[in-house]
């Protein structure tokens, strides 16, 4: 017991020390800082507006929650602690830019929501090119697509300005269209040059608009996500093959991971302009 109380007591007296030194000298500040400006006043609820084709519409989407829209919203209100997001799905499968077109100018709803919107996206193209190879199935080479993208550019020069009346500051972000059959047709040059230039047109337009961002998807879902399944598949010799990012129902519109590989890259976009939209106007 004697030996024990001769252990006990140095044992007490360091840990009496090791106590008083805890409370009695200053804390190293920790050398990782969040960043915050505090000079800006950031709003708390965005409103966000969608406008398109099938792919703001959500086709393939099996979750049944729109496509990109909600995943978009999600990523933002988590990234930026907003209180809330009020989301406007105008999206309607099919519709050509003229049709788009058509409902800005005329749809009172959608005029409504633009002029309020702190963000404006859409989806617009794969219905006109759907629409160019229709009437132009024995078209030999790309050049022969020109004057369809061109009366394309037109009708999205106009929805540009329609919208830039309607509001004159919410950036606009516009989304390119893909090849949804590069897999099965990849000698088929021509197809793919006629989606480039198709993006090419609706990237000079962006350029031409103020505030209006072209949101680059085709390098994301035109060979899908490459896996050791889809390796081994590109390599037999079976006249299809599988695009994993697009819909089993119809290989042409995006399916989860689709929409997800959408999101993130509007997302990005979004993000990177976020000066534009985050920061309140000042009184």
């Amino acid at each position: 017991m004697k030996r024990f109380s001769i252990l006990l007591i140095p044992l007490a007296a360091a840990v009496a020390t090791l106590l008083i030194l805890f409370l009695t000298i200053p804390k190293a500040e920790s050398r990782i800082h969040v960043v915050r400006d505090e000079g800006q006043n950031y709003k708390k609820s965005i409103h966000f507006v969608a406008v398109g084709d099938s792919l703001t519409e959500g086709v393939g989407d099996e979750t049944k929650r729109g496509g990109y829209v909600p995943l978009v919203a999600d990523a933002l209100q988590q990234k930026y602690e907003l209180t809330s997001i009020e989301k406007d799905n105008y999206g309607v499968s099919g519709e050509r830019s003229d049709q788009i077109l058509k409902r800005v100018k005329k749809d009172s709803d959608l005029r409504n929501s633009l002029a309020s919107a702190d963000i404006i996206t859409m989806t617009v193209g794969g219905n006109d090119l759907f629409q160019a190879f229709q009437n132009n199935l024995t078209a030999k080479n790309a050049k022969q697509f020109d004057r369809s993208i061109k009366k394309y550019g037109k009708q999205v020069n106009d929805i540009l300005t329609e919208m830039r009346d309607l509001n004159a500051t919410a950036p606009i972000y516009i989304v390119g269209i893909y090849n949804p059959y590069y897999l099965n047709f990849p000698d088929i040059k021509a197809m793919q040059t006629v989606v480039d230039n198709w993006n090419s047109e609706t990237k000079n337009l962006t350029k031409e608009t103020q505030n209006c961002f072209f949101v680059p998807v085709n390098d994301l879902l035109y060979k899908g996500i490459a896996t050791k399944d889809t390796e081994e598949t590109s390599g037999s010799s079976s006249s299809e093959v599988k695009n994993n990012a697009l819909y089993d129902e119809d290989n042409f519109h995006p399916n989860n991971l689709g929409y997800q590989l959408m999101a993130t890259a509007i997302k990005d976009k979004i993000a990177d302009t976020k000066d534009l939209w985050l920061i309140k106007e000042s009184n």
